[in-house]
């Protein structure tokens, strides 16, 4: 590809017929995303290039590692969402959170500690990417029984699903919903997970699709996941947050 024809790529319009986006790391200073309120306004001002309208931040939750709570998470979206406002960035700001499957998060569980969701009680979990945990069924079913919607990030990056895709139909059935990584579907991650996102999509397990962006280096590439060949064989009437 020449000089010309690479600045018209990135110069492109591409459509995008998401809404929302429901994973991201935009929240600055609180885990492994943003470091700066300067980076989070620059993922901000990219997302509304993109077409997004509403933002959901989910930072990550993981016991020793990120120790964030909804005191910690409100007041660092209310920074943030003052920083847009001030900015006259035309984007919403919500937040939620990314938790950590571990014996720490089933305690919670089964304390019936309150979460923090999303749209409602729609809540964002993952897992380690090799290993699923023993109790993950049992996890599961006791968040459904106490009115939440499990919604699994990134399936398709989980090694130990890589193997058997029957062990994919079996995570489906405890009743979890699924959200692939647009970059999955570019091979950012590896061709392995590029496989299991195109699985995914040729057999119609997926509600949500996020950016899980990190940085404004993974934003750059979404216009290529709008533009990959992956993209355009999604069902968008199946993806909550197109609409």
């Amino acid at each position: 590809m020449g000089f010309l024809d690479q600045l018209f790529s990135r110069n492109k319009k591409v459509e995008n017929p998401l809404q929302w986006d429901m994973h991201n790391h935009i929240l600055f200073g609180i885990d492994d995303g943003s470091k700066t309120i300067e980076n989070s306004l620059e993922m901000a001002r990219q997302f509304v290039e993109l077409g997004y309208k509403r933002v959901i931040a989910t930072p990550h939750v993981m016991t020793n590692y990120y120790e964030n709570n909804y005191e910690i998470v409100n007041e660092r979206r209310s920074t943030l969402l003052a920083a847009i406002k001030e900015n006259n960035i035309p984007l919403e700001l919500d937040f939620a959170a990314e938790y950590y499957i571990d014996e720490y998060f089933l305690e919670r569980v089964k304390n019936r500690e309150k979460l923090m969701t999303f749209n409602g009680n729609y809540l964002l979990v993952e897992t380690s990417f090799l290993n699923k945990p023993i109790f993950f069924t049992e996890l599961i079913f006791d968040l459904r029984t106490q009115g939440y919607i499990p919604v699994f990030a990134h399936p398709e990056r989980y090694v130990y699903l890589h193997q058997n895709y029957q062990d994919v139909e079996k995570v489906l059935e405890t009743g979890i919903v699924f959200q692939i990584n647009l970059l999955s579907l570019l091979g950012y991650y590896s061709p392995q997970v590029k496989k299991l996102a195109q699985w995914l999509i040729q057999n119609g397990h997926y509600s949500f699709l996020g950016t899980d962006a990190h940085s404004t280096n993974h934003l750059n590439l979404m216009k290529e996941a709008f533009s990959s060949k992956l993209f355009e064989k999604i069902d968008f009437a199946k993806v909550i947050n197109s609409n």
